[in-house]
């Protein structure tokens, strides 16, 4: 247990700017700082940290707290973890009481397993700088790439001794239970018990948290002629998910969030050579196929990712395709092709800083412009051009901003020599794919749905009264809401359909809306929880379930809403007025709850139009550039959908 007065100490020294700081890039405004909120996706940072105050809180997400809560949050650290992180950040000595038996036998298994990949790194540090083998082989093969040993310290590079047992007896000797040696994979054990090192006779690279503690390992075999994998990784664990780290995320954060920019490589070697010749800004992906995970872990510092490219043209035609991941997120992307022959260790490590910066900027190039010279050089077959048209639609077609979207149709239709409108329409097509699946053609009169393109509303925009639109949904919802809406492929490709009610749940929920009418969200959130339960999906009709709720505002709301007029009759259903002027028009489902949601942020959005252009009067010239910026957000998307309704913003 840490005393009250070490822990008094450590929150009185921690600096919340600074703590936050170390995970995320801040931007000052006014007597606060402002970032993207690391626990939810946003766009548009509603994340603040006021200094004074020694708090933060995400006006999106709801999350707050001071530096401890934000440490364990972040971290999922306990609290004691936390504390113990920040007392070694500012160099207070945290002292324990002795831990009785009963004490350390609930002693936390991750950290445990910590501890021990502590330990670990220690001792392949040890053994590297200080001992014949560990000189001989581990640091003269770090001398040979180059690495300078300031830089083999700040990376905590090691060696793991050739003796297959060499670790597995020092740590076990030290005290460290052989539970976590092998919950780690450092250690494995055999049929008959006994414990065998999983990287004897290698190099390693430590692999580091975000904040700095080890987790895992990279080891790489130095001896050519075995029949083994030159690189051998930790296996996942409670403390290390192979898909959620990227290599060197620790040292480079600082470097990324100042600079706005990271550079993305495949390997350990790469990140270091790039440090040594002084590009900080650099992270690996291991050389896994890039998760969404790691990107997002990318988006949380910057927008901007240049990816470095080997001058290998095989290579990297089986690399692009995951790249179209970046594009999802909504980052911005570039690319830098290396001559042949190199990657980024070798072409580093030739050149100094100077050069190697002046052929980063002069080589980067757009990475759908690269993209399409790359697929179609030399291809004079129409079948052959169709195919790269259509690869390039679907890199277009997961770009989340319309706007973006537009400007690259535009650019790879003078590329590819193909009609803009033909483009446009078959990016269109690849978005509804992406979204529900193959769709029959619509009828000549029908519109296609919209909902998917309509760009998700911004986290700056809360708690905005629209009972109309709420009371429309949830009338579809209880009326509707088990018909079926289209149908798509899962992830094995098995058809799934999906129907009224879970489409129009996942739509609000995905945008992080709540309906503001007290009653309409009671309902809304007792018909989610429903769908979540092991209530029979199959049913036809919910409403019954509601009518006869135990919650009296649950029963007379839904029967208030099955009793509407507008619910009455035989056709599929009604769109409301709002989008034509006329008293009402008959369409099917697909079409109508589309329409509904987007009438839905409509009015979300002209709302907060209106609060804003009314603040914008009262508000100081620095708030007054924030608040422009908003309304230029929220009017691109206000025009988009006046545009798609031919109506005239007045």
């Amino acid at each position: 247990m840490i005393d009250k007065q070490t822990i008094d100490r450590i929150i009185d020294a921690a600096d919340i700017v600074d703590v936050v700081g170390d995970f995320i890039t801040l931007r000052r405004r006014g007597v606060n700082f402002i970032a993207r909120c690391p626990f939810h996706d946003e766009k548009t940072p509603s994340f603040t940290v006021s200094p004074a105050k020694g708090l933060f809180k995400c006006f999106g997400c709801g999350k707050g707290g001071n530096t401890v809560s934000f440490v364990m949050e972040h971290e999922h650290f306990t609290y004691v973890e936390a504390i113990k992180y920040l007392g070694k950040k500012y160099g207070i000595e945290v002292h324990e009481k002795e831990q009785s038996p009963e004490e350390i036998v609930r002693n936390n298994d991750r950290e445990s397993m910590l501890i021990v990949s502590g330990y670990a790194g220690a001792f392949f540090t040890d053994t590297l700088n200080n001992t014949d083998e560990g000189r001989a082989v581990g640091l003269s093969y770090f001398r040979e790439r180059g690495f300078p040993k300031k830089i083999i310290d700040k990376f905590q590079l090691g060696y793991s001794p050739a003796k297959r047992t060499a670790f597995s007896e020092a740590a076990i000797k030290a005290g460290y239970k052989e539970e976590f040696l092998v919950k780690t994979g450092l250690s494995i054990k055999k049929d008959d018990g006994a414990l065998f090192d999983r990287f004897s006779g290698r190099v390693m690279f430590p692999i580091h948290s975000l904040s700095g503690r080890v987790i895992a390992f990279g080891g790489r075999i130095l001896q050519t002629d075995r029949k083994t994998a030159k690189y051998l990784n930790s296996p996942d664990s409670d403390i290390y998910l192979k898909r959620n780290v990227l290599y060197g995320i620790y040292f480079s954060k600082q470097a990324i969030g100042k600079l706005d920019k990271c550079y993305l490589v495949e390997g350990y070697t790469d990140v270091i050579s790039m440090f040594s010749s002084g590009i900080e800004n650099v992270v690996a992906s291991s050389g896994t196929s890039l998760t969404e995970e790691q990107i997002r872990l990318i988006s949380r510092f910057t927008e901007n990712v240049t990816v470095l490219f080997d001058g290998d043209a095989a290579g990297i035609k089986a690399s692009i395709r995951g790249i179209d991941m970046l594009l999802k997120y909504g980052l911005k992307i570039k690319v830098v092709l290396l001559p042949d022959g190199e990657d980024p260790d070798s072409y580093a490590r030739k050149h100094n800083a100077d050069e190697l910066r002046q052929f980063l900027d002069s080589a980067e190039q757009d990475f759908l412009s690269f993209k399409v010279n790359l697929l179609s050089e030399g291809i004079n077959d129409p079948i052959k051009k169709a195919e790269v048209i259509h690869e390039t639609v679907n890199s277009i077609s997961v770009i989340p901003d319309l706007i973006t979207r537009n400007v690259y149709i535009q650019k790879c239709s003078k590329m590819l020599e193909i009609d803009e409108h033909i483009l446009s329409q078959e990016v269109a097509r690849a978005r509804n794919r992406h979204i529900g699946g193959e769709k029959k053609p619509p009828d000549k009169d029908e519109q296609p749905s919209i909902a998917e393109e309509l760009p998700s509303v911004p986290t700056f925009v809360r708690n905005i009264f629209c009972q109309e639109q709420e009371k429309e949904l949830l009338m579809y919802i209880l009326k509707h809401g088990r018909e079926n809406l289209f149908r798509t492929a899962n992830e094995e490709g098995d058809e799934v359909i999906i129907r009224v009610d879970e489409y129009i749940i996942k739509d609000i929920k995905n945008d992080d809306l709540e309906f503001q009418n007290l009653q309409y969200k009671k309902l809304f959130e007792e018909y989610e929880k429903l769908l979540e339960t092991a209530f029979d999906r199959d049913t036809p009709y919910f409403a019954q379930y509601f009518i006869r709720h135990r919650d009296p505002d649950i029963s007379s709301v839904t029967v208030s809403l099955l009793m509407d007029t507008q619910m009455q009759g035989n056709e599929n259903y009604t769109v409301s007025k709002i989008w034509d002027g006329t008293d009402s028009v008959t369409v099917s489902l697909a079409q109508a709850v589309p329409k509904a949601l987007v009438a839905y942020k409509s009015k979300i959005l002209t709302i907060a139009i209106h609060k804003l252009s009314e603040q914008l009067k009262t508000e100081d010239e620095e708030k007054q550039f924030v608040i422009l910026e908003q309304l230029l957000q929220l009017n691109e998307q206000k025009k988009f959908i006046s545009n798609y309704l031919e109506r005239v913003i007045l």
